[in-house]
């Protein structure tokens, strides 16, 4: 049986009835789930495909090895309901993607400030097409969309912002090395813990609307690292001894979006520049980006512009560049 099978909606079921733990009978699992013991015991031995790890003891019962709190629409919203009033909340076990999901709503319904976030994403998006790696529990993916009067101009150092905001509430949680790399990563000493992907719709003077995408690795296992094509790490690698809370960190970080979204609205990105700049793990380094013709420009980061812009130094010349389809490595 695939992952994808496993988290399912009975899947979900079933790992959520073992997440406190404790050791739970194939048949009160059963009974609670409507299906045959043979059937929890199917899914149950596949589970571990999807990142989970079970403990059967004969004759007793399955639990979860490393529980996993699984997220909670009530306690997201109850942790919001002072700092960001207005947001709606929807949690979903699987989805393909919550930045798609949120586009194909907006086809035919308001989605500004609906947050949707997911368990599983069975084709999670990141920058330029690339494949987002996420796991059930141990990750954190989500959307907001969000109304702006202005077009996409005034938006192009939108994921910039959107950083300094997962930064502050990084900040906020107890994770304090966690650094920005431009446009749009989330790292921790250079390896990629999160990322960020806007995308813009409507006209060109405004007004618009950004699907704010955002995933943050939380506990990746050593399976799912190796599907990815770049050093990454997650939040317990950074703090093996804090309990991590999913529904707690989200709230975090909803809290901070919903207030500097309400300023970039008004401001742009201008206030936020020397914040970026100092959370940048770039900055002031020698580093080179690739450009989509195949051809590398080197400089020393000098920062971004108002506009999001890379600054570089290039031997006393000073050039810019928009993040588009370029990628920026170390020098």
């Amino acid at each position: 049986m695939a992952a994808t099978s496993v988290l399912s909606p009975l899947g979900f079921a079933l790992l959520r009835r073992l997440s406190d733990g404790k050791l739970h009978s194939g048949e009160a699992l059963a009974a609670a789930t409507g299906v045959t013991r043979a059937r929890v015991s199917q899914i149950l031995s596949a589970s571990e495909a999807a990142g989970f790890t079970l403990e059967r003891v004969r004759g007793v019962g399955y639990r979860l090895v490393d529980p996993v709190p699984f997220l909670d629409r009530d306690a997201i919203v109850a942790a919001l309901r002072a700092t960001a009033p207005r947001l709606k909340i929807e949690v979903a076990d699987s989805v393909d993607s919550t930045s798609t999901e949120l586009l194909r709503r907006a086809a035919r319904q308001a989605v500004d400030r609906q947050v949707l976030v997911a368990e599983w994403q069975t084709a999670g998006r990141g920058r330029r097409g690339r494949k987002w790696t996420a796991v059930a529990g141990g990750s954190l993916t989500f959307s907001l969309g969000w109304r702006f009067e202005q077009g996409a101009g005034f938006l192009a150092g939108l994921s910039l912002a959107v950083g300094v905001a997962l930064g502050r509430a990084l900040d906020a949680a107890g994770f304090k090395d966690v650094q920005l790399k431009w446009p749009n990563d989330l790292v921790h000493r250079h390896c990629k813990i999160g990322g960020i992907l806007i995308e813009i719709s409507g006209d060109a003077l405004g007004p618009a609307l950004a699907i704010i995408g955002v995933g943050l690795n939380v506990r990746l296992p050593s399976t799912a690292r190796r599907d990815i094509a770049q050093p990454v790490t997650d939040l317990a690698a950074i703090d093996k001894e804090r309990a991590l809370d999913r529904n707690r960190l989200l709230a975090f970080i909803l809290a901070e979006l919903y207030q500097l979204l309400e300023r970039y609205a008004r401001e742009g990105f201008a206030p936020f520049v020397a914040e970026w700049q100092r959370r940048h793990a770039l900055q002031k380094k020698p580093v080179r980006v690739l450009l989509p013709d195949g051809s590398v420009a080197a400089g020393d980061v000098v920062g971004v512009d108002a506009s999001g812009a890379l600054v570089l130094d290039q031997r006393g010349r000073r050039v810019r560049f928009v993040s588009g389809e370029v990628s920026l490595r170390r020098g």
